[in-house]
């Protein structure tokens, strides 16, 4: 089953992505450049509004991109008391490196916990074992758009008086019991890098809450630590989403439910066809609380499995080859064993997974999938 020219599966092809909303997009564009203003106006003012009231919180700040989401989450909550340098914030081991670099950005110290096998995400179980003296916070990434467990995990955060702090840079549109990703913990970060289910067109974040003394904290820690021009109580940074991404923005949260639909539609596809002993399926979810930003199959013999997708003319990515336990900018940071986490990184592959995904692009991709021969 050799590809050609004309039947290649992308990944994801960002310009059939925007080029549905071209015409939106160029006009949002043009209604900024006309303003003639460019950062910190109307519609970042206007996006953050609707953005917030999407999620379900009160507040939403727009940043520069979602590393600087969390970490401004977590230096504000030391601003403010709820933390103090060298805090331990538990994290899953199984999360992109973002994660724990915005702990170490805080001046926190990141604690890894292994993930649940069945849904990659953190176990609330080994997340209570790994609570010492000083734990002060849980970082709940929704890893591939699957919401993590927040029922479990909120109720631990509340019984040892912890921060709950979501990682939702995956998890737009995921919701359980009528409650957005977002919405569950004290406050929440999100990515709009352009491949997310709520992509912009380059880099850009939010911080979502309802805490308003987190909101105004934040407000000022992106704008240099200004609350009033030129006044500086607190020692800030520079991260705000510009008015030509918050333009932007607002055109595709009209369409992200809708898209986050067809990608249901797609997992439920892939989940009925793809019956291949060799290939492990993602735990089927027949609720809304996954958003299928990607679709993560996991096999023993992985990179076999990408070599032949890509004959096939089926483009796959890994998330993630190496560990942050294992990346250099960590050698000797942890003294723990994590055998869970290096065996998913060495064999989770993320198969083709988008809103503009067709009906043929699908069956090729399963049928690609079945034509695997798993012996070597």
């Amino acid at each position: 089953m050799a590809g050609t020219l004309t039947d290649e599966v992308p990944f994801l092809d960002l310009r059939e992505v925007n080029a549905r909303h071209a015409d939106a997009l160029k006009a949002a564009v043009a209604r900024v450049i006309d303003s003639g203003w460019y950062v910190l106006g109307r519609e970042l003012e206007a996006f953050e509004r609707e953005f917030a009231a999407w999620c379900g919180t009160r507040h939403a700040l727009g940043v520069g991109n979602g590393l600087d989401a969390l970490t401004l989450i977590l230096r504000a909550y030391r601003d403010l008391g709820e933390l103090s340098p060298g805090d331990e914030v538990i994290a899953p081991a199984n999360t992109f490196i973002a994660s724990f670099l915005a702990v170490d950005e805080a001046g926190l110290r990141a604690v890894p916990v292994e993930p649940d096998e069945a849904t990659f995400n953190l176990d609330p179980a080994r997340v209570e074992a790994a609570i010492g003296p000083r734990t002060r916070a849980i970082l709940a990434v929704h890893l591939y758009g699957q919401l993590a467990d927040m029922g479990a995990l909120g109720d631990i955060a509340k019984r040892h008086g912890l921060l709950l702090i979501e990682d939702a840079a995956q998890a737009h549109g995921a919701t359980r019991g009528g409650v957005r990703a977002g919405a569950f913990g004290d406050a929440a970060g999100f990515s709009f890098f352009p491949s997310k289910n709520l992509g912009a067109l380059g880099d850009g974040g939010a911080v979502v809450t309802s805490d308003e003394r987190l909101a105004r904290r934040v407000a000022a820690l992106r704008n240099y630590g200004s609350e009033v021009k030129y006044r500086h109580p607190h020692r800030g940074v520079n991260s705000r989403l510009d008015e030509i991404q918050a333009a932007m923005l607002r055109v595709k949260l009209q369409h992200v439910d809708e898209d986050v639909a067809t990608r249901r539609a797609v997992a439920r596809r892939y989940l009925h066809g793809i019956q291949h002993p060799a290939i492990g399926l993602p735990r089927d979810v027949t609720g809304e609380s996954h958003a299928w930003h990607l679709f993560v199959v996991r096999c023993a013999r992985r990179d076999a499995l990408q070599r032949h997708l890509r004959e096939c003319g089926v483009h796959t990515l890994v998330h993630y080859p190496v560990p942050a336990h294992r990346q250099g900018a960590y050698e000797g940071a942890w003294d723990v064993a994590l055998p869970i986490t290096d065996r998913l990184s060495a064999e989770v592959l993320s198969l083709p997974m988008g809103p503009t995904l067709d009906a043929d692009a699908i069956e090729r991709v399963i049928d690609a999938c079945m034509a695997f021969e798993a012996d070597p």
